[in-house]
């Protein structure tokens, strides 16, 4: 699953309500309004597995951690052959909304084998960029409650707290990844995301 790419690999991570989210959306617009072909996406995806995804997180139907995990997997590399191959090979910018960075530091609060995560995972093609917004577990939490609908199955605090220290572990070990501060003006911080893409951008 692993091809020769002509646009670049853009990935927003972080804890749930930690505004990753709007900060791909906006990096989308401010680079298509530049004149940057840009293609926004988002994991799990809208397709048929992506759909029983939704319902497992927000609770409409059951499946265990390991079965939840290998669903991703398949989602994820329905959406690589399907999205985000074709958008790359056409030279586009792909932005996507988590990826297997998530899949791993959510998937590790019920299944400790990290290394068969990681396994599930490697197949897959890695970022160019990778930007991991940096919120408080305590905010997000209560962010997530005042929430009337939202895809977590984690809400606590504490939970956030063990999930967001595996993001942080990945981030340590790997240039790529970016942490931003998201507790900022939200137009400070995707000025500094669209400082680090620009200067991505220059080097290819």
């Amino acid at each position: 699953m692993i091809k020769k790419r002509n646009g670049l690999f853009i990935v927003f991570e972080g804890l749930d309500n930690s505004g990753s989210s709007v900060q791909a959306t906006l990096l989308h617009s401010i680079l298509k309004k530049q004149g940057y072909r840009s293609f926004l996406t988002k994991e799990p995806t809208n397709s048929l597995i992506g759909g029983l995804l939704r319902a497992g997180l927000t609770g409409n139907w059951y499946a265990d951690a390991y079965t939840r995990q290998l669903l991703f997997a398949a989602d994820r590399a329905q959406h690589i052959n399907n999205e985000i191959n074709q958008n790359l090979e056409s030279g586009k910018i792909v932005i996507c909304d988590r990826y297997k960075l998530s899949s791993i530091a959510y998937g590790s609060y019920r299944i400790k084998d990290t290394l068969w995560l990681e396994q599930i995972n490697n197949q897959f093609i890695d970022p160019d960029i990778t930007f991991l917004i940096d919120v408080d577990p305590k905010l997000c939490a209560l962010r997530i409650k005042k929430s009337e609908y939202s895809l977590n199955m984690y809400k606590e605090e504490k939970e956030l707290e063990i999930i967001w220290k595996v993001y942080l572990k990945y981030a340590k070990n790997d240039k790529k990844i970016h942490i931003i501060d998201g507790q900022r003006d939200e137009m400070d911080v995707i000025n500094q995301i669209t400082d680090i893409v620009k200067k991505r951008l220059e080097t290819k």
